[in-house]
């Protein structure tokens, strides 16, 4: 199954205990359709080296939409550069 959503693209949240926010993909796991939102789920792990970790863990695929596309902010990008000009 391919996935609309890609490393780099802007979601919102639409169901669960952070709806409404808004990241950006950190990670696909295309086989498991888990994605990893950046700000979203954030997990705590205690390490005796490093202390106290914070990271995101993965939440469902179905749970977010996609709100702006890493490659559509890239072409946006490049037009205006090109309207600079």
């Amino acid at each position: 199954m391919k996935l609309k959503i890609k490393k780099g693209d802007t979601v919102q949240v639409i169901a669960g205990q952070q709806k409404g926010a808004k990241g950006a993909v950190l990670a696909v796991n295309p086989t498991k359709l888990k994605v990893k939102v950046q700000g979203v789920r954030v997990q705590t792990n205690f390490d005796k080296k490093e202390g106290i970790i914070k990271a995101e863990g993965f939440i469902d695929y179905s749970n977010v939409k996609l709100v702006e596309s890493a490659a559509k902010e890239a072409k946006k990008a490049g037009k205006a550069k090109a309207a600079r000009k």
